[in-house]
């Protein structure tokens, strides 16, 4: 079953699906190193990775198993990152969330901001019960967000990926529908 894939308004931002015209502005974004210095995946090195990444996000909402959402500033239209559910399951009523940014758009709480607005969406119309999140343990601003979306830190993934040739563990955070409070302002 298809998941579309919405488009969703805060009062800076605009979330919605990617399109082919984002490739460009997506191979800067995970070709900086400094931005993927905690992600498990190396760089991009190859434009051709963002038209895939594209395809997967098509394939995502055509499979019914997420959704990822470019993320453009409402005041000058530039595409400062995405967001996205995946592993959506609807039967334990699941998911988690990942998001990536701009590093020119870090420091403004537009992560928070966007997160907020995808979990709205995802415990009201898909009715989630459970979003899980994982962020490495270096990665603190991650893990800020998180925090401040109400996740809970559940526990650690003990060298469970590698980051640039270094071991690293992850934190596990989930958010459960009876916890998430869609209104609350998020401290700066």
């Amino acid at each position: 079953m298809p998941l579309p894939t919405p488009t969703l308004h805060t009062t800076r931002l605009r979330l919605r699906p990617f399109t082919d015209a984002d490739a460009d502005a997506l191979f800067s974004l995970h070709s900086n190193a400094h931005v993927l210095r905690y992600w498990d995946s190396p760089p991009w090195d190859d434009p051709a990775r963002a038209e895939r990444f594209i395809e997967v996000c098509r394939r995502l909402e055509e499979e019914g198993t997420g959704a990822r959402l470019a993320v453009d500033r409402v005041s000058d239209g530039t595409f400062i990152g995405w967001c996205g559910l995946y592993g959506w399951n609807p039967d334990y009523r699941s998911a988690s969330l990942g998001y990536c940014f701009t590093e020119a758009a870090w420091g403004h709480g537009y992560a928070t901001e966007t997160a907020r607005a995808v979990l709205r969406w995802a415990f009201g119309a898909l009715d989630l019960n459970r979003v899980q999140a994982e962020a490495d343990t270096r990665n603190t601003a991650c893990a800020r967000v998180l925090e401040k979306l109400g996740f809970v830190r559940e526990g650690t993934l003990r060298e469970d990926c590698v980051v640039n040739g270094d071991v690293s563990d992850s934190w596990v955070y989930g958010l459960l529908r009876r916890e998430w409070q869609p209104d609350a302002v998020p401290a700066r």
